[in-house]
């Protein structure tokens, strides 16, 4: 015979008091999970609940692992002062803008690849990255990497997941509010038209089709829900050392660096007429030209010893896979390749960067 014992009122109570804890536990976790609009951040300022990454290998954080092209970094030495030493597809020796702007404005450690396999939906609501290394906004550019075309067509995607994870309301909270970061046309200046000449044109008029470029991807990110845009600008381009190494390997290569700040001219112009064009958007030209080029011309005021050349062997640009032996000690060299800066380099110009952001 079974013994069956009802509960009683008592009991009862607790039971509903428990239930009413596990609920209240699990709608402070969803409220940490699903940052629907600026916060304080660890840095304590008030600041975007978001980061979204677009363009090229500086800010890549690891999208062109399983693309079939060879601009790509998932090996040996790259990674040497990452967390665990690892190679994530990250064009540096560690972290990448990408990284050092979410963890400045307060986001979050790392900002995540959209394509990295291991993404989870719950790093959807605080940012990914778009940027693919090697691209550029002309067409021509790259080999097998993502366009910008294909990185719109992926934010578009990342949209409907976001939607589905947090709900239509806050999806549109979190978009409006987010940071968009982009930087792109390194790759067009440096490649496509100095090196391979693919568009035989004046600079000037080349200069106006990548300027042209970026406002329709802007334009194109605002109608997604974009508002709050930070376009950086050209790298001095003819001090990598990939450049140098075109006129002799000590002097930088100055009808690159003239190029470069051309081209940003009219990126800081277009980005002024853009701000009056998009209703309730803000966007931010932001000067890395200068800070670079401050550090290459200036190595011992930062702490570094070499400016002209990276750390490690390099094949053309990209460091030899077949040759892991890198320079005795990083943090003396401002790039660690042929045409990307150390992580020590990013983060002494990357407080500019993230005090332009929050300046918006």
């Amino acid at each position: 015979m079974s013994l069956i014992v009802s509960p009683d009122s008592k009991d009862l109570s607790w039971l509903c008091l428990i239930s009413l804890l596990l609920l209240l536990l699990l709608l402070l976790r969803t409220s940490e999970v699903v940052t629907a609009s600026g916060q304080a951040g660890s840095n304590g300022n008030m600041t975007y609940p978001a980061l979204f990454t677009f363009g090229d290998s500086i800010l890549d954080t690891g999208n062109n692992n399983n693309l079939r092209t060879l601009s790509k970094c998932n090996y040996p030495p790259y990674g040497k002062d990452f967390p665990g030493a690892i190679p994530t597809g990250r064009f540096s020796d560690g972290k990448v803008l990408s990284d050092l702007i979410t963890e400045g404005l307060g986001i979050k450690e790392l900002l995540p690849a959209y394509l990295d396999p291991n993404l989870q939906n719950v790093d959807l609501p605080t940012g990914v990255c778009f940027a693919s290394g090697g691209s550029g906004l002309d067409p021509q550019t790259g080999g097998g990497v993502l366009t910008m075309e294909d990185q719109l067509k992926q934010f578009n995607e990342y949209v409907g997941k976001l939607n589905a994870f947090v709900g239509a309301k806050n999806a549109s909270t979190i978009l409006n509010n987010s940071l968009y970061l982009l930087s792109a046309g390194n790759n067009d200046i440096a490649l496509t038209y100095l090196t391979a000449h693919l568009r035989p044109m004046p600079f000037p008029a080349y200069a106006d089709f990548l300027v042209n470029s970026t406002a329709t991807f802007i334009r194109n990110l605002y109608a997604l829900g974009a508002r709050k845009f930070a376009l950086l600008g050209a790298l001095p381009l003819g001090c990598l050392p990939s450049a140098r190494a075109t006129v002799g390997g000590i002097l930088c290569a100055e009808l690159a660096n003239q190029d470069a700040q051309l081209f940003n001219g009219k990126l800081s112009s277009v980005s002024s007429l853009l701000s009056s064009e998009l209703v309730d958007s803000r966007i931010a030209y932001i000067n890395v030209y200068d800070p670079l080029l401050n550090l290459i011309q200036n190595p011992n005021q930062f702490g570094f010893r070499v400016p002209n050349v990276g750390c490690c062997p390099v094949l053309t640009l990209l460091c030899n896979p077949l040759n892991p032996v890198t320079c005795p000690n990083i943090p003396d060299y401002v790039f660690w390749d042929g045409a990307h800066p150390s992580e020590k380099a990013y983060r002494t110009i990357a407080p500019t960067i993230v005090q332009a952001c929050l300046n918006m």
